[in-house]
């Protein structure tokens, strides 16, 4: 059981054909009985787990919409998509990022683009015009005018020695949500960082058995980011940093 309802919320979801994202949206559906008049707009690459997560949606009774869309190349288009067919977006949850791992000295230019395009330059795009759009709007029946959740990594606030570019990237986003925060308090608008350790998803590739029993599953992280959608306006959690009960692999 959630702690409470959240009523006619237009909730984006991004990255959410696969892994965090995908376990999000899941969540939600499974706890659509506290999110009354809920409208999901789901967005990532690949169009076939999109229409999967449709037909879960479809089911659950549930208003669902979706852009199959590279975000690297158009930072803008489900967002923009999402504000058109539901007019306002109550709950932005960004799941979606890349990453390329490897010794420091052997990392190339191409795999500093491929991981900066995504995760720093589209997150910025993104960032501040989800902003301004939960901005421009009037506050909601929960008292806010909206909520960003980002799905960064331990990475954002520990070094990892194969990591360098991705480390790179996820210190970006949290400077740049730490800094939307003091603008968030300001004008009713939450925002959340959320920081996994190693969990089991496709980045990761091919996963020894004896390694993949030590990792969160996408649930141990979706579902504590779908509870705070429903904390009441009086409260904002601001981060969460989740690891394997072990520790960092």
């Amino acid at each position: 059981m959630l702690f409470s309802g959240l009523k006619d919320a237009v909730v984006l979801v991004t990255g959410a054909g696969k892994g965090i994202g995908e376990a999000i949206v899941e969540t939600i559906l499974e706890e659509k009985a506290s999110f009354s008049g809920l409208k999901l707009f789901i967005t990532s690459r690949t169009e076939g787990d999109l229409k999967r997560l449709e037909g879960l949606a479809k089911s659950a009774k549930v208003p669902c919409s979706f852009l199959a869309s590279d975000l690297a190349l158009h930072p803008l288009a489900a967002l923009q998509a999402c504000i058109r067919e539901y007019g306002r977006i109550d709950a932005f949850i960004h799941s979606a990022g890349v990453g390329r791992f490897g010794n420091f000295h052997e990392l190339t230019q191409d795999d500093f683009t491929y991981v900066m395009k995504t995760n720093t330059e589209a997150f910025f795009i993104l960032m501040q015009a989800v902003y301004a759009q939960m901005k421009s709007q009037p506050k909601n029946q929960s008292l806010l005018r909206g909520q960003v959740q980002c799905v960064t990594s331990i990475a954002a606030v520990q070094a990892f020695e194969q990591s360098a570019i991705y480390c790179m990237s996820k210190y970006a986003q949290r400077g740049l949500l730490d800094v939307m925060k003091l603008h968030g308090r300001r004008d009713h608008i939450r925002i959340l960082e959320v920081r996994p350790g190693a969990t089991l998803t496709p980045m990761w590739g091919n996963v020894p058995s004896d390694q993949a029993q030590k990792m969160m599953n996408p649930q141990d992280i979706a579902r504590p980011m779908v509870e705070a959608l429903l904390l009441g306006a009086q409260a904002s959690l601001e981060e969460i940093t989740l690891r394997p009960t072990t520790g960092d692999l």
